[in-house]
């Protein structure tokens, strides 16, 4: 499998030490590149760099540029690429280029603002919320579920999770129909790229908004999963970790149900 690296390790069990392999998640940077302008004069932009696990990187890309409101959909792209123009060589294939249609506009200096702000600390809660309403580009019309439902689904994602059933060390997203039938599911050693991943698998498939749908995250409901889900228009969230309070003043702003710190008998029901 193209995220899994096998490793060498001693085994400590039942006091005796023992030579084995363990599989784990691969993790690498991947470089997001922007490819600007007109066709016979393109600029390139370095947007970005995240640890990730190898494999949907197009589909990673797209969906970070959609969340980040640089792109409503997969129709702003006009193709996306490795670069070729590397420098070392742990570089090749962790260095993408999407480029952009013609007439998108991009502005450059309100990106590295809203960059330097949102990887700083003590970033005021109520400006994080007033820029997602800002870019939210769907109205969200949120539906109850069923108690059963919600419980299943986190069982539902895990015995689906090819790559944690090899290492048990990555997280997963998934989107679910009402009715609980799995649409897809992407796995990433980054729960928010998980998120971006399936966004942007949506996105080619021409799928987004996610009206009356159902996303479930592996872990807990932190901010920044919550806002990726009220921007592609999610009905409900599910997530099997607890939120934060801004996840929950977002949610509830939004009009998304958000369900939380799933245990084997019970639930949260935060908005």
């Amino acid at each position: 499998m193209i995220g899994i690296s096998k490793v060498g390790v001693r085994v400590f069990q039942n006091e005796e030490n023992r030579e084995s392999d363990d599989l784990l998640v691969r993790e690498e940077p991947l470089e997001i590149r922007l490819g600007l302008g007109p066709l016979d004069a393109r600029e390139q932009y370095s947007l970005s760099v995240t640890m990730r696990t190898p494999g949907n990187d197009d589909e990673l890309a797209m969906g970070f540029l959609y969340s980040e409101s640089i792109i409503s959909s997969v129709r702003d792209i006009n193709g996306v690429h490795y670069c070729t123009d590397i420098k070392k060589p742990e570089e090749e294939g962790n260095v993408l280029r999407v480029e952009l249609r013609p007439d998108i506009r991009v502005d450059l200096e309100k990106l590295n603002r809203h960059f330097y702000t949102t990887s700083s600390c003590g970033v005021c809660g109520k400006s994080s919320l007033e820029a997602v309403e800002q870019e939210a580009k769907h109205k969200i019309i949120p539906f109850e579920l069923e108690p059963d439902l919600v419980l299943e689904l986190p069982h539902i994602l895990r015995e689906k999770q090819t790559l944690f059933k090899a290492t048990g060390g990555i997280h997963a997203a998934g989107l679910f129909q009402k009715d609980g039938a799995l649409i897809h599911l992407m796995e990433d050693i980054g729960r928010h790229n998980a998120v971006d991943k399936l966004v942007g698998y949506s996105l080619l498939q021409e799928k987004i908004p996610w009206s009356e749908n159902i996303l479930v995250v592996s872990g807990r409901g932190g901010f920044e999963l919550v806002q990726k889900a009220v921007l592609a228009g999610v009905s409900a969230f599910v997530s099997v970790g607890a939120p934060s309070n801004l996840s929950v003043e977002l949610a509830r702003k939004h009009g998304l149900k958000l369900y939380g710190f799933i245990k084997k008998d019970g639930f949260n029901i935060y908005s």
